[in-house]
């Protein structure tokens, strides 16, 4: 049974940080792209990047660049998101998610944490 079990999020203030790590089990966590996404209230789930299997390649979407930063231990089996500079509009439930390089969808995912960021 595979699982990925996110760190607690939390309550920030506008400018400020967080980092969120997502712990995986059952798989081999080297083999896996690990992603994180997010879902604010009323709003579709969006795509917030990912990291490559030896963490030697990261990829963000525009509103991550130069804000957030993912990162993998592959010796702790974990992926983290560390997030600066915070705005209200980051507030939203992250998932971290796994898929094979062969797969066109994310295979594992999460089951979420809140992160709400206050004005």
């Amino acid at each position: 049974q595979v699982d990925l079990v996110e760190s607690r999020g939390g309550f920030v203030q506008t400018g400020g940080s967080l980092r969120l790590s997502c712990a995986a089990s059952g798989l081999t966590f080297s083999n896996y792209i690990m992603g994180w996404f997010r879902q604010a209230p009323g709003k579709e789930r969006e795509f917030v990047g990912r990291i490559m299997r030896s963490g030697d390649n990261t990829y963000y979407v525009d509103f991550a660049k130069g804000r957030f930063s993912i990162s993998r231990d592959n010796a702790k089996n974990t992926v983290y998101l560390k997030m600066d500079s915070l705005k209200p509009e980051d507030t939203a439930v992250y998932y971290c998610a796994a898929k094979t390089v062969f797969s066109t969808q994310y295979n594992y995912w999460g089951q979420g944490t809140q992160v709400t960021v206050s004005a």
